[in-house]
């Protein structure tokens, strides 16, 4: 963990740390403005951040869950579309799937399992495809599942009577290729977060400080870069910590801001629990990885991941690329970060359900703004 100067972690301790937005007229979900000062939260208990893996690694000296995905994703990008892509089995062995013996073969030298797909990426990159062009009902969504050779379409409590019957439809018409799920609750993107910064009556958290260069910047939701320019760290706007630079949403959901001089926070999120992670690295997520989130509303809480490159129709828009997890979050966690061991993943974006009775989260992977800024977390 770095060093800090002691009057910047007093006043500065959201720059590293969580987001949403409250934007009154934008259809994003309000959440209670507070600032969260650390420590555990108001009327909730703080909840430990510690990884599955990372007490096992220190006894067995086995590769982490963190390069064990890393070593999966390197085999599934040498493959490129001759593969479904990646995930980690029950017992946390990276597989990838492969569609021939010779792609099996270099997969096995790499150290990672493979699996033939039951299907031909193509074939199920065609049914996503025609998917984004015609299926744009709120409250929908889907990710091709490696595990499976399937694409997963999934339907939300919102969705009923002739449209949920059309969408039945669409899905029985592309045969066993597809399977239908359904999810309890409103997909939505989330409210509010992290450590609070506010703007123009809304109020958001930041994902992860980043630099280009010697400037430095932080990532958050594009909702939120959307509906805020000026950002402080206190609601009566007397803390500078930043302008809204660039910001893409719908489509994607991040924003970059550029900190204020003396504003600039360093690498790590906030463990709600007196401490925090120093993130020293931004990877790609990989399905069935234990991962963790952290949020002003919830605090810290972790999850596995169960898709990527997915498709969101939110009521604002339709998002694409997407991380899904089993990680839970509410209004006023969207934005904050997603990360496993000191590893950035990604941003909150939205989802459904809650954290008492569980749900799904969907995040923003980080290495799309790192690249398309040219900034790095550190």
């Amino acid at each position: 963990m770095r060093n800090r100067n002691a009057t910047r972690q007093g006043r500065l301790r959201t720059v590293a740390l969580a987001g949403a937005a409250v934007a009154g007229g934008t259809g994003l979900v309000a959440g209670s403005l507070y600032a969260v000062n650390g420590g555990e939260l108001p009327g909730r208990s703080a909840k430990s951040a510690s990884l599955a893996g990372d007490t096992t690694r220190a006894r067995t000296n086995q590769p982490s869950p963190n390069d064990a995905a890393t070593t999966a994703a390197r085999a599934a990008r040498q493959l490129g579309a001759r593969t479904l892509g990646t995930y980690l089995d029950a017992s946390g062995r990276p597989v990838v799937t492969v569609t021939n013996a010779a792609d099996a073969a270099m997969v096995r030298a790499a150290g990672v399992t493979p699996k033939m797909s039951t299907r031909s990426p193509s074939t199920l990159r065609g049914i996503t495809n025609t998917l984004r062009r015609t299926m744009t009902v709120p409250g929908t969504g889907w990710t091709v599942d490696p595990a499976t050779s399937q694409v997963v379409m999934w339907t939300d409590g919102t969705v009923t009577g002739t449209r949920l019957a059309a969408v039945r439809r669409t899905a029985r018409q592309m045969g066993p290729a597809v399977q239908m799920v359904r999810i309890p609750g409103r997909l939505s993107t989330f409210a509010a977060g992290g450590d609070a910064i506010f703007g123009q009556g809304s109020r958001c958290s930041l994902g992860f400080n980043v630099r280009r260069g010697q400037e430095s910047f932080f990532l958050t939701a594009g909702h939120c870069g959307n509906a805020v320019r000026n950002w402080t760290a206190d609601q009566q706007g007397g803390q500078p910590l930043g302008t809204t630079v660039d910001s893409s949403f719908p489509g994607d959901d991040f924003a970059l801001v550029r900190s204020e001089e003396g504003a600039a926070g360093e690498g790590e999120v906030n463990l709600f629990n007196g401490q925090s992670r120093d993130i020293t690295e931004a990877g790609e997520a990989v399905v069935g990885q234990n991962v963790v989130r952290s949020g002003s509303t919830t605090g810290v809480n972790t999850g596995r991941v169960t898709a990527v490159d997915a498709t969101v129709n939110f009521p604002e828009g339709t998002v694409t690329g997407m991380i899904q997890t089993t990680v839970c979050a509410e209004p006023g966690d969207s934005g904050g970060p997603l990360f496993s061991g000191t590893t950035a993943l990604g941003l909150t974006s939205g989802g459904a359900g809650d954290c008492q009775s569980g749900g799904i989260t969907f995040f923003q992977p980080v290495t799309e703004p790192l690249q398309r800024f040219g900034v790095d977390v550190f």
